[in-house]
């Protein structure tokens, strides 16, 4: 059963229960991310997710972790481009003591200067550790080179530029401008009862300041461009092409859905089957959707060498205007929804993923989708809506990102495949 609830402040609370299970997973979800960022300050909300766990009014940091270790529970964090979120999942007799912590750390933080300077280290670190992932790098690549010039285009982590010049004062002013409880959702899912969750939210997070929603950034203007870096140490050469694509509440999203499945989505897609299996050009090829409040991308990534990249290209455009051009047949069709059906629900067994459910539900859409509705989403799309999707996706021009050991090579997406 999921309930929802709206406290005075403005905070939205949603839970569902699970009588099933032992454990419970909560989320204090933010609704805002690195997208809402001044550029000045880029990688600010990342650093704020490091910074919580540094130490508050009442606890160290030790004694968090140590806190949450007596439990035999998990907590952790995560910043994207729309949102945030502080997760923990714990035991359910052991909730009202998790609840707590969760609300000290997000609401009370300290920002000490001190563990703001070895932070800043980390986060170098982790922005290297990026540099160092080519299949990471080049996704980061192409989205930059999709949205140039707005925040949907820029990193999550921010620069090492921008984060060696944030501040202690930096984290403190832009905490207290962003997390309100307008802002705030929490989502809890497992062993639990809504008016016992409502009553501990009301008991810790009903002092949060209430403030209206700021606007969000307008949508991004996506651009087509082919842009490539070279990195001699690297024996593969990294490709990511793509397109936009919808937002996450648009009509067509479970067409689109179906569209990803069947050419790069699973082991049996088009790319994978003719680009690897029968050809043997690439380890690692599969497509993939990011979609956001007001924008999308659908986008192919590709590991191979440099002989082979212009083939790997050519092959991706050719099933790109296939899909267009021709629909899909009643087998492919199925196996496609079969394997997004199947999904959904092996991945909905879990507290935690019951819980970041019901945060994304409500952040995107504000109401909850029972999974039969899921279900029957993907199964009243037919092959005509899969292929008029993908002409108007495809028939937009691909922007393309490529890293490696590229020497004088140069990309072009309009050679014919020899």
């Amino acid at each position: 059963m999921i309930v929802k609830e709206k406290l005075s402040n403005g905070l939205t609370l949603v839970t569902e229960s699970m009588p099933h299970v032992r454990s419970v997973a909560m989320g204090v979800w933010l609704k805002r991310g690195s997208r809402h960022e001044p550029e000045s300050l880029s990688g600010i909300s990342h650093f704020i997710e490091h910074m919580v766990f540094k130490g508050t009014k009442t606890r160290k940091a030790a004694e968090i972790a140590a806190a949450v270790d007596s439990m035999g529970g998990q907590m952790d964090a995560f910043t994207a481009k729309e949102y945030a979120c502080f997760h923990v999942k714990v035991l359910s007799e052991c909730l009202p003591r998790a609840i707590e912590i969760l609300a000290d750390i997000t609401l009370n933080p300290l920002f000490d200067p001190a563990e703001t300077a070895k932070e800043k280290k980390v986060i170098h670190e982790e922005i290297n550790m990026v540099e160092d992932t080519p299949d990471d790098l080049v996704v980061e690549l192409y989205t930059t080179a999709l949205w140039p010039d707005h925040p949907l285009g820029r990193s999550i982590l921010g620069t090492k530029r921008s984060v060696s010049r944030i501040k202690s004062g930096d984290l403190k002013d832009f905490f207290r401008s962003t997390y309100q409880a307008g802002h705030v959702l929490v989502a809890v899912a497992g062993h639990v009862e809504h008016a016992e969750v409502s009553r501990l939210v009301h008991l810790w997070f009903a002092e949060l300041s209430a403030r209206p929603d700021g606007d969000l950034s307008s949508p991004p203007n996506a651009a087509s461009r082919i842009i490539s870096r070279s990195k001699k140490e690297l024996e593969q050469v990294h490709l990511c092409l793509g397109l936009p694509a919808y937002p996450q509440a648009h009509p067509r999203r479970y067409a689109t859905y179906i569209l990803n499945a069947v050419l790069g989505g699973s082991l049996s897609s088009r790319l994978f089957q003719n680009i690897r299996e029968k050809r043997g050009l690439a380890y690692a090829i599969s497509s993939g959707i990011a979609a956001y409040s007001d924008a999308g991308t659908l986008s192919v990534y590709a590991g191979t060498s440099l002989e082979s990249a212009d083939e790997v290209l050519a092959l991706t455009l050719d099933e790109f205007r296939r899909l267009a051009d021709e629909t899909v047949g009643d087998e492919e069709l199925r196996r496609a929804k079969d394997h997004l059906k199947g999904s959904i629900m092996l991945s909905l067994e879990s507290t935690g993923a019951r819980m970041s459910q019901l945060a994304r539900h409500e952040i995107y859409f504000e109401r909850q989708f029972s999974l039969d509705e899921l279900l029957d989403g993907i199964e009243s799309v037919g092959a005509e809506e899969v292929r008029s999707t993908a002409a108007d996706l495809f028939s937009r021009q691909p922007t393309l990102s490529m890293l490696g050991n590229l020497g004088g090579f140069r990309p072009r997406l309009d050679r014919p495949r020899t």
